[in-house]
């Protein structure tokens, strides 16, 4: 009888434990909850709007629901009846899924944001050239909507249209540096607002910014091609795994497939993953260096 109570004493103690660590935690947990799903999507959506972009709510919080309940839970039945395995992949990939809006959302508005600067180098260079040639700042950027292609074409004419609703060019200045976080917009936009009230020599201020984002690019394509060698490596390191799994499996398919036909073998596929990752995400984070 005491061998039957045992499991069963330990079981409520643990139970209470957790009952005790979730009663008393409830608020910070909620909290997390609420950050890592609704937040997420707020993100979402107030990154698509800064790219100005249509935002449904309800489409974004269907796209993510799907992208991450839908493809846990076809993870957890491709793997039933091993219940364990199907948990740790399924909850794996919704709370990957879950996340993966907001990284390609993010990736496409720094890539944006990137075009964006590059284009300011001929952009500023047009502006300087027309408020030499007595145009004010706003038919320089009217000339610059004219001729270069997006993104810059679509926020100069966003900056023309508030001005036109009756919004002060700065307040409209000043908008757009908000849409695209960059130092270089930021140094733009408050050298406009500050001469503006001033008075100076714009085209003078815009030959020195465009010289200081050129130099900036020149550091920045530095850093890459310092970088480069660190990138590959991780690739490299990466698919090392993956390449001696093909490997095994085409010389020796019977010492390869307990990997993955059995439990264990399942859950040492499932750290290997989850380690790969990690290891990928470290190696970006030490060779991302910001200028």
């Amino acid at each position: 009888m005491s061998f039957f109570y045992k499991p069963l004493v330990m079981s409520i103690v643990i139970g209470i434990c957790v009952f005790v660590f979730f009663y008393f935690r409830v608020e910070s947990i909620i909290n997390f909850l609420q950050r890592r799903s609704l937040g997420q999507r707020d993100e979402v959506l107030r990154i698509l709007r800064l790219m100005n972009s249509p935002a449904d709510v309800k489409k974004i919080t269907w796209i993510m629901l799907m992208m991450s309940f839908g493809l846990g839970a076809l993870f957890f039945f491709a793997f039933w009846p091993k219940i364990i395995v199907g948990l740790l992949f399924g909850v794996s990939v919704t709370v990957a899924g879950w996340s993966l809006p907001l990284i390609v959302v993010r990736s496409l508005y720094e890539s944006r944001c990137t075009k964006f600067v590059d284009q300011m180098v001929d952009a500023l260079t047009i502006m300087g050239n027309g408020i030499k040639a007595g145009s004010n700042i706003s038919q320089s950027m009217e000339r610059v909507s004219e001729i270069m292609s997006n993104p810059i074409r679509q926020e100069f004419r966003e900056v023309l249209t508030k001005q036109q609703f009756g919004q002060s060019l700065e307040e409209a200045l000043t908008d757009l540096g908000t849409r695209i976080a960059r130092p270089d917009v930021q140094m733009f936009v408050t050298a406009i607002n500050i001469l503006k009230e001033t008075g100076g020599n714009l085209a003078e201020t815009f030959a020195t910014i465009v010289l200081v984002i050129r130099e900036r690019q020149k550091i920045e394509k530095k850093i890459q091609a310092m970088t480069a060698q660190g990138l590959m490596q991780g690739l490299i390191v990466t698919m090392v795994p993956f390449v001696l799994a093909i490997i095994f499996y085409v010389m020796d398919p019977t010492f390869i497939k307990p990997m993955f036909n059995t439990t264990l073998g399942l859950i040492l596929c499932f750290v290997i993953l989850a380690l790969q990752i990690i290891g990928g995400i470290v190696i970006r984070k030490i060779v991302t260096i910001k200028v």
